[in-house]
């Protein structure tokens, strides 16, 4: 495993498992998955509603808290709840996540990152970030907050390479995390020939090479996937190293293609969405 070191001093996994679209069946049986075969990053979601199955596969792994790093976000009903962070830590069963982000820029997300600060200097939450933010909005946040953003976690994969996002992001020395790593399963862009060759010669898959190219780019994954295979292949990239050559290959691939686009219809409705963490298994 490769780490890579947040602003605050924390050190994170450069790759981990991400539980987006599971049910807390499949969340939990992924994790448990995912922690034997040595990761150490998971990252779940108040909407995601299977945190509850992510803290179940923890301890039913086996692997002492400490060794895992946790990430979690706060959804936009949520920013205001005074309780918000508690009762994330109780679903987690928990005493503190390694990494709380802001969800979406919707609602009161100034109130929810006020929460979040609160939490880190009661040591409830070891960092902080924003998911789904994009320049002015951080901007925003950087200019009321007290402890600064380590993380943003946003769409990223080689059709959309954020170059001038991550320019603004280096220089405010906070990370970029990567969902949708492999391109929301884009057939087009894993069979690109580039990954092929690079598949072939480092015998290794195309969804291998994309991911290993993430990690050298300095972008933090979190594949999801209720495949064991699946889920193993998704860890094994730390054997070998792309040339510099290699990766200017895969960077002129960038086409600014987004899968996912937020509009201020699609944040309005987060804000009122209420989603059933009460209910979950």
């Amino acid at each position: 495993m490769e780490y890579i070191t947040l602003n605050n001093g924390v050190k994170m996994p450069m790759a981990g498992i991400g539980t987006f679209l599971l049910s807390p069946d499949e969340a939990e049986n992924s994790c448990v998955s995912a922690l034997a075969c040595g990761y150490r990053l998971i990252d779940t979601a108040n909407a995601y509603v299977n945190e509850k199955a992510v803290s179940r596969a923890m301890k039913k792994a086996g692997v002492a808290r400490e060794e895992i790093f946790l990430e979690t976000k706060l959804w936009p009903s949520f920013y205001e709840d005074e309780e918000a962070v508690e009762k994330t830590l109780k679903r987690l069963d928990t005493d503190y996540i390694d990494l709380l982000l802001i969800h979406q820029p919707a609602g009161n997300y100034a109130a929810g990152y006020r929460q979040m600060e609160r939490a880190y200097k009661e040591g409830k939450v070891k960092a902080i970030g924003l998911s789904n933010f994009h320049e002015k909005q951080i901007q925003e946040i950087l200019e009321i907050c007290e402890v600064k953003p380590a993380i943003l976690q946003t769409e990223v994969h080689p059709y959309a390479q954020a170059k001038a996002l991550k320019t603004f992001l280096a220089k405010e020395n906070m990370v970029i995390q990567a969902w949708y790593p492999l391109g929301h399963g884009d057939k087009a862009l894993i069979q690109e020939p580039v990954f092929t060759k690079l598949a072939e010669k480092y015998g290794k898959t195309n969804a291998q090479i994309i991911l290993r190219w993430h990690v050298q780019a300095g972008n933090v994954v979190i594949p999801g996937s209720k495949n064991p295979d699946h889920i193993k292949a998704n860890l094994d990239l730390f054997d070998f190293t792309l040339t510099d050559e290699e990766m200017a290959e895969i960077t002129a691939l960038d086409q600014e293609k987004h899968y996912y686009t937020s509009t201020p219809e699609l944040l309005d409705n987060y804000a009122k969405m209420v989603p059933p963490v009460d209910e979950q298994k």
